[in-house]
């Protein structure tokens, strides 16, 4: 075996002293970084000696280096045990009162379904948007899961619109099985049940609310076109760009996100048309929705062709058909 990672850490031993004796707080949370990378890349081949060695330097940073470094040495730690230990590991660490975005990114890719369960219905969890995502392939045909992912206060608004669309198809379809004499019901029920979900205060994050603020400010400061709709969905901001679109079709926010998320891209571009809004943009709203619904491409070509053809009459036709929807389910509430 070679030495160098003895001597290695030996040499890090000495800058170690230094650190702890005359460096800055920055100093010191680089070199435990350091000694943190090189114990997680090299643990497996190194000797009895030189992971003796290794507990010394960890003994030195945990006696004197500051909380925040020292969190950051177990969340490193913690998430390279996550990477390769059992499920048993795995379902250990879901329970830890705290953990981080970075963590539960390997627990939902890696974790079996009660890791899985456990993750998500711990409150000192945090999820990062593309955990969020995988959470919802998870939990199409799991009520549970599903349920309790929902009730995640930090849950993207537009995560959240593809969990319930999911669910929903879901429940139509256990309903349908359930009940085939009721099955032509069923369709406006579950509807009903979607468009109550997506209306819920609960489903408005703080995030949400300061997206549409913001959006609100721009069009009553008549900053707010076609350039800053397209800026929004390069940026990958949905919430910020239904909004928009909203403001510039003339439409509520719900009704635009009603027509953002349905499966076909139409929705997309009758907003777009009515709005006046060119080509480049519509495509970037496109890309947008297919980025955050993980689902297949959709086909530029044919769309662009499409929007081309589309005339801006036809557009007002429709929107007025879905304010007109819009309007008959406030009024039965």
């Amino acid at each position: 075996m070679s030495s160098k990672p003895a001597s290695t850490s030996e040499s890090l031993l000495d800058e170690l002293q230094t650190t702890l004796a005359h460096g800055t707080v920055a100093r010191r949370v680089e070199t435990l970084r350091r000694v943190t990378d090189l114990f997680i890349n090299g643990a497996v081949d190194f000797s009895d000696e030189q992971i003796a060695l290794f507990d010394d330097v960890f003994q030195c940073l945990t006696d004197r280096i500051e909380t925040a470094a020292k969190a950051l040495l177990a969340n490193r730690l913690l998430i390279e045990t996550a990477r390769n230990k059992s499920q048993a590991h795995l379902m250990a660490i879901s329970i830890r009162r705290v953990l981080s975005r970075a963590v539960t990114d390997v627990l939902v890719l890696r974790g079996n379904d009660e890791v899985i369960q456990s993750t998500v219905n711990n409150p000192g969890a945090e999820f990062s948007e593309r955990g969020f995502n995988r959470l919802v392939n998870r939990a199409e045909g799991d009520d549970d899961l599903a349920t309790c992912l929902g009730m995640r206060p930090t849950i993207p608004r537009h995560v959240y619109l593809k969990l319930i669309a999911r669910a929903s198809a879901t429940v139509r379809a256990r309903l349908e099985a359930a009940n085939p004499q009721q099955a032509g019901e069923i369709p406006a029920a579950v509807q009903e049940a979607t468009r109550l979900a997506r209306s819920a205060p609960s489903a408005i994050t703080q995030e949400t609310a300061i997206a549409h603020a913001l959006v609100k400010s721009l069009y009553e400061d008549g900053r707010l076109d076609e350039h800053q709709v397209a800026a929004f969905a390069e940026a990958g901001k949905f919430d910020e760009a239904n909004a928009a679109i909203a403001a510039l079709a003339n439409v509520s926010v719900s009704t635009a996100e009603n027509m953002m998320v349905e499966s076909r891209a139409e929705g997309v571009m009758i907003l777009a048309k009515v709005s006046g809004m060119s080509w480049p943009t519509v495509q970037a709203i496109i890309n947008l929705r297919d980025d955050l619904s993980g689902a297949d491409r959709s086909d530029l070509a044919a769309c662009k062709a499409t929007y081309e053809r589309l005339r801006s009459s036809t557009a007002q036709q429709v929107l007025r058909f879905h304010r007109m929807q819009q309007t008959a389910a406030v009024s039965a509430a």
